[in-house]
């Protein structure tokens, strides 16, 4: 039988404090403080695989299984009786352990003191246990000292004496007893066929059966619900949870099926591993999809006048949430495969610190963008002026605003940047203002001035889409035109609406101008005449047609002139 193998930019600032700090304390205390003591030494490894409990046992199911007789006993605090029927113990007890052992390999303590927590003395641990018949009996290891290998693991001789009534106990599993005998005796890598058949079915028939049931629980759910937005979100959630679920849920019944199979120590171990990161990984994929649905149930019935800032944190909030999920899977996946999570937490405060020093801006750009939401400066489909440039915003990510311009352009500003740069959020305003100035012709006789001025004042008064207090007032007599100005806010937020109002109102006041006999001022050129002064307060102004006309006139004249 063969055996399977198994940051901102205070940063800088922050890390040389740190240093001056720390060698300014060693300056104060240095000569003032006794000798440390020398660390105490560690143990070496021990060649078998002894120094935990964990390692006592699979190592020794591995002895065992590739027929190492000698090399299993010294996983045994064996008395000389014991010694003569040796082989008989190794294999005997290998057989239990595969038929019986229940508990989950990676459950067994792999510290070198054990579980310090079970009551028990600290150089014994109990691990199992032996379901057999009707009897349940735990394998007691025992901690000795070697004079070569030091501090050790064993299996204690008060277990070694059970064995052999244990043995003639047991039964055989399930397995043996279904399976034919065909599939039984023979083998195919250490695991019979009728145990490699029970293998898949674990995984295959929970798959299968959880999928008909969901199918079947989804569309009485659908026929139950009246509601067409209810059936939609039944069926969304249906969707996105599905397949997640129903793969957490069958890795999860396969690998408490694992455990009845009667399948050899090592292989469980191996496979344990290989399950258990596979169930973290349909974990985390179920978590990701039910988060996303929440926060996505949770935006649309966000309320109140802020909903568009709520809306922005709330997804900002959930993708954080998203890679704390994800990292969270992986170092769960590193611990299952057996990495030192001391040493890759060590390793990731250093990359902290590195991170810090070398990607600055892009901590800035995420401090930016979380500061920026929760001052509810921006939300997503705010209108909004940002550098000059004036578009409606579309995303907010970890980095970066992005922006979608009046010509369609998409325009990605680092978060960082915003908190240096003017920002104006037209979203927020409630009204619009309307400010514009009337150029009226000279001419306008004073009778026709009162009744635009008198004109107009009512026609502020009659729209109803303006706010109370509009005006229009005769602000200046200008060298070209007759000035007036007319100041009102239009109720709306909409752009859209602001314009109209706008276009309605301004159209009125032009009618109103033309029914009283003016107009609005046309722009004047000034002509010199040869002969007549060439400064524009002795000159005459002119209309454009008669400009023209005159310019017409000098170009013609010119020729002659030169003879």
């Amino acid at each position: 039988m063969k055996p399977f193998a198994r940051g901102p930019g205070w940063a800088p600032a922050a890390v040389l404090l740190a240093l001056v700090l720390s060698f300014a304390a060693e300056a104060q205390v240095r000569g003032k403080a006794p000798p440390a003591a020398p660390p105490a030494q560690e143990q070496p490894p021990d060649p078998l695989g002894r120094n935990t409990p964990r390692g006592t046992i699979v190592q020794f199911m591995r002895a065992a299984e590739r027929d190492d007789t000698t090399a299993a006993l010294r996983y045994f605090q064996t008395t000389s009786g014991q010694r003569r029927n040796a082989e008989a113990l190794v294999n005997d007890l290998k057989e239990l352990v595969e038929r019986s052992f229940s508990q989950a390999i990676n459950s067994i303590s792999d510290a070198p003191d054990g579980n310090l927590t079970d009551g028990l003395p600290v150089d014994r641990e109990a691990v199992g246990p032996l379901a057999i018949a009707n009897t349940k009996a735990e394998i007691v290891l025992v901690r000795v000292k070697d004079p070569q290998a030091g501090r050790i693991w064993l299996i204690s001789s008060e277990t070694l004496a059970r064995v052999p009534e244990l043995r003639r106990l047991a039964a055989p599993t399930w397995v043996e007893g279904v399976m034919p005998d065909a599939l039984s005796d023979n083998e195919a890598f250490g695991i019979s066929w009728g145990q490699w058949i029970a293998l898949v079915a674990s995984l295959v028939l929970p798959v299968l059966l959880l999928a008909l049931l969901s199918r079947v629980g989804a569309r009485l759910a659908a026929a139950l619900l009246r509601h067409p937005s209810h059936r939609l979100a039944l069926e969304a959630w249906e969707r996105a949870v599905r397949w997640p679920a129903i793969s957490a849920i069958a890795l999860a019944i396969h690998l408490g099926a694992t455990a009845t199979l009667g399948l050899p120590v090592t292989f469980r171990y191996a496979h344990g591993r290989v399950n258990m990161a596979l169930l973290v990984i349909a974990v985390a994929w179920l978590a990701r999809r039910v988060m996303a649905l929440a926060f996505a149930r949770a935006r649309t019935i966000a309320w109140g006048k802020n909903r568009a800032s709520t809306q922005s944190l709330m997804l900002l909030g959930e993708r954080v949430l998203k890679v704390t999920v994800a990292l969270v899977a992986v170092f769960a996946v590193l611990a299952i495969a057996g990495l030192d999570m001391k040493t890759a937490l060590a390793g990731v405060g250093i990359g902290g610190v590195a991170l810090a020093l070398g990607a600055q801006k892009t901590v800035e750009n995420f401090l930016g963008g979380v500061f920026l939401l929760s001052d509810k400066a921006l939300a997503v489909g705010d209108l909004c002026s940002i550098s000059n440039r004036v578009g409606r915003v579309e995303d907010i990510t970890l980095r970066s605003i992005r922006l979608r311009t009046a010509d369609q352009s998409l325009l990605s500003i680092p978060a960082g940047v915003l908190a240096q740069a003017g920002i104006e959020n037209f979203a927020t305003r409630e009204k619009i203002l309307l400010q514009r100035i009337l150029r009226l012709r000279h001419g306008t006789g004073v009778g026709q001035l009162q009744r635009i001025l008198e004109g107009t004042r009512a026609l502020l008064q009659e729209e109803a889409r303006l706010e109370p207090g509009g005006r229009i007032r005769l602000v200046d007599f200008g060298a070209q035109a007759i000035e007036l100005e007319l100041f009102a806010y239009v109720q709306s937020a909409d752009d859209a609406e602001f314009q109209t109002v706008r276009e309605e109102l301004l159209l009125k006041i032009a009618a109103l101008i033309e029914s009283v006999g003016s107009g609005f001022a046309q722009p004047a050129q000034w002509v010199a005449i040869d002969g007549a002064p060439r400064d524009e307060a002795h000159a005459r102004p002119v209309p454009p047609r008669e400009a023209a006309a005159l310019k017409e006139v000098r170009l013609a004249e010119a020729p002659q002139a030169r003879r």
